[in-house]
């Protein structure tokens, strides 16, 4: 067999036909040899280590290879020694076999492995008693016994199928020592490339258990969560069964009493009636007690003892002139009843009159009293219908609410989430419902993610975004405390009192940023504020702050309510002769009539309550003042401030809603100037023309030189939607100055 043959065989293609020389191959132990030649120097290929075809990405450790290639050299040339025991070549050379090429044909200018060179070869190919070598025939039978020799049933039987083949490659290449490197490299590579594979798939094997595992685990949950379902649902029906059954009692047992009030009724009718018959039975029967009693006083007079001692004719003449009495009386009776039957005396004719018109004056009071009693059962028939309704709608909404609603939070867990413990939870709970609550644990946790981001990310250019954030890039987070973005606020505040105010808010804040940290940090020193502002708007100092500083409420607000504070301090610092933080109840009570003139009763003592009076003291009873006034370390004031702050806020409220009864209109319709004049002329009659103008000038966002005087006929041509007016008001600081005049009584 030639060199090109076995490379043919190896490569699967047909290779150009060299020379072949005629020598006697030497034999060796084992195998024969491809005797060099003169030409032999031009069938060398360039060959590489095994070392430099390893692939990226797997690593080999050399000893291990080495070892194991001198192992496997030393089993291979066992069985080489076994396989190749007795003379595989004819005559002492190379077996010619397949051999029908002439030896002296060399083909100029073709590529092996081409179509051309395919087709010319395969007309060749045709040789005639032929008989393959016996070196060939000793590799197939080995490669049949070790096949069969092996057990395919295992789960590596691939890898001992491969074993044998690998095994004749190895013959193979140690037999043919001229293309040895190049077939080494081709086995390295692919031994290379399956240890690869096999790492790949070792890699893999723990991915396919925990995919399995996970898939359990996934069907279990299914299968747990539709347990649950099926559980709630069938807790639901019961639940849903009890509840008609509990209708279905409720029902009869209201049928059961309203038959039972139908019954009631009836026999309370019977008994009234019976009642009745008894009160005139028991007047007749009096009647005639008393009759029977004036009988017997008679009687008893006529048997006195004394009568029936008297002279018989004294009595006879007696009872003749009694008699001539008692007929002239007879007939002066008669002639009376005749003449004066239809009259009555004077005096009971001016009793009866006097009755008359007492009966008469209570017949209109009582018919005044009817008809506002009718009135008022109209309205309280109304109301009941109302009420029902109303009633109907509650229930409905309970229902709904029992249905959907989820249970009551236990606030107590955030004592172990919120930094401070129970101690400072405590603190921030007291006196908050659970709408605050939950304000306060969204500060909380807001202020934790605002300390664990370090920057920003600009806003940008736009329109919409405020002068003082326009950037684009990441911003530095400046992380403050609380403490201290409430006292830097507190100093802005005092720099804009102090200064003329001739630029707006947010240009002003900018620019106090910049004198305070510097052109460079201002901007981040900005978007830090920003956040923090944003995030705790319960803390009154920085959501005033942010409402300011984003156009929601004028500066003038923040700015009257700290003077109102600081001349309400002022005057009870007066009043306290001795400067001993001390007021009775008596004086505080004065001092907040004079500084809240127009305020109701009930809101003084509100204030008055917050401020620590009770029923329980006495008027003379001390009370220290400056406790009311004071604030913590976050710029958080004490209730009587709150209280001051929401009574402001309410009594607006209510002068604004004064305003729109009096106009009439609905807030989608427009107004005219002339028409809000009035109304506020209307409802607070003591404000001043100056006043009066700011006013009008803040809900139709008129500039002051644009302002028409009261009367001109620009007036009419002012026209803004009442809504948007309202909301400006609602904007600026907005106060009744004088009591709103009553009505005359009709």
């Amino acid at each position: 067999m030639g060199c090109w043959d076995l490379v043919a065989m190896v490569t699967d293609c047909t290779l150009p036909q060299l020379p072949r020389p005629r020598v006697r191959a030497a034999r060796l132990p084992g195998c024969p040899r491809v005797m060099d030649s003169p030409n032999s120097q031009s069938l060398n290929f360039p060959t590489t280590s095994r070392a430099q075809l390893r692939p990226l990405g797997v690593s080999i450790d050399d000893s291990l290879i080495t070892e194991t290639k001198n192992t496997q050299k030393r089993k291979l040339s066992q069985k080489r020694k076994t396989l190749l025991s007795g003379s595989f070549s004819i005559g002492g050379h190379l077996s010619p076999w397949p051999r029908y090429i002439s030896d002296q044909t060399i083909l100029h200018n073709r590529k092996p492995c081409s179509d051309d060179y395919r087709k010319r070869a395969g007309s060749l190919q045709q040789p005639l008693g032929t008989t393959k070598p016996r070196y060939l025939e000793q590799l197939e039978n080995y490669l049949r016994k070790e096949l069969l020799l092996l057990d395919l049933s295992t789960d590596s039987a691939q890898e001992l199928k491969l074993q044998p083949y690998r095994e004749i490659f190895e013959f193979f290449i140690e037999d043919f020592k001229t293309y040895k490197p190049l077939l080494s490299s081709i086995k390295n590579a692919y031994e290379v490339m399956l240890a690869h594979q096999r790492e790949k798939i070792r890699a893999l094997e723990p991915l396919k258990a925990k995919l399995v595992t996970v898939n359990e685990d996934c069907n279990e949950r299914i299968l747990a969560m539709r347990a649950e379902e099926r559980d709630e649902v069938s807790m639901l029906k019961k639940e849903k069964m009890n509840l008609l059954k509990l209708i279905d009692k409720k029902n009869e047992e209201k049928i059961s009493l309203q038959t039972e009030v139908t019954k009631l009724r009836k026999n309370l009718a019977e008994e009234y009636l019976h009642y009745l018959s008894e009160r005139d039975a028991r007047k007749i029967l009096i009647a005639d007690l008393n009759e029977l009693r004036y009988q017997r006083e008679d009687m008893s007079l006529a048997q006195s003892p004394g009568v029936w001692g008297e002279d018989p004719v004294k009595l006879t003449v007696a009872l003749k002139m009694a008699r001539q009495d008692l007929t002239r009386t007879q007939m002066e009776l008669n002639t009376m009843k005749a003449n004066f039957g239809d009259v009555v005396p004077r005096r009971d004719f001016e009793m009866q009159e006097k009755t008359l018109k007492e009966l008469q004056e209570q017949l209109e009071s009582l018919r005044d009293d009817y008809e506002e009693v009718r009135k008022e059962h109209e309205m309280l028939l109304q109301l009941h219908m109302s009420t029902l309704k109303e009633r109907d709608q509650f229930y409905s909404e309970l229902q709904e609410i029992q249905r959907t609603s989820t249970p009551r939070p236990d606030w107590s867990k955030c004592e172990d989430v919120v930094a401070g413990g129970r101690d400072r939870w405590h603190m921030l709970a007291e006196g908050k419902n659970s709408d605050q609550l939950v304000d306060v644990l969204l500060e909380e946790i807001g202020e934790g993610l605002l300390r664990e981001k370090d920057f920003f990310t600009g806003l940008g250019y736009g329109e919409s975004i405020p002068p003082f954030l326009r950037f684009d890039g990441m911003v530095e987070n400046k992380k403050p405390t609380k403490k201290e973005v409430v006292k830097l606020l507190k100093n802005a505040w005092k720099e804009r009192i102090t200064e003329e105010q001739k630029e707006k808010f947010p240009d002003f804040f900018f620019s106090f940023l910049e004198r305070h940290f510097g052109p460079g940090d201002a901007m981040a020193w900005a978007y830090t504020i920003f956040e923090y502002i944003k995030l705790f708007h319960t803390n009154e100092v920085m959501s005033q702050f942010y409402a300011v500083l984003m156009g929601k409420r004028k500066e003038s607000v923040y700015i009257k309510q700290m003077e109102t504070i600081a001349q309400l301090l002022k005057e009870m610092t007066n009043i306290d002769s001795q400067n001993e933080g001390l007021l009775t109840v008596e004086q505080l009570s004065t001092v907040l009539r004079s500084a809240f003139p127009f305020k109701k009763d009930e809101r003084i003592q509100e204030l008055m309550e917050t401020a620590g009076w009770h029923p329980s003291i006495s008027n003379a009873d001390l009370l220290d003042y400056r406790m009311l006034f004071m604030e913590d370390e976050e710029g958080q004031s004490v209730p009587f401030v709150q209280k001051l702050w929401e009574q402001y806020t309410v009594e607006k409220d209510e002068y604004l809603n004064e305003l729109k009864q009096e106009l009439g209109l609905e807030l989608k319709e427009e107004v005219t100037l002339p028409k809000v004049r009035e109304a506020l002329m209307n409802i607070d009659p003591s404000l001043d023309k100056q006043t009066l103008n700011h006013y009008l000038r803040q809900a139709f966002q008129l500039p002051m030189t644009e302002m028409p005087e009261e009367g001109e006929e620009r007036e009419e041509g002012i026209v803004t939607q009442l809504q948007t007016a309202l909301e400006q008001l609602q904007m600026n600081d907005i106060r009744r100055m004088g009591p709103r005049e009553q009505e005359p009584a009709s």
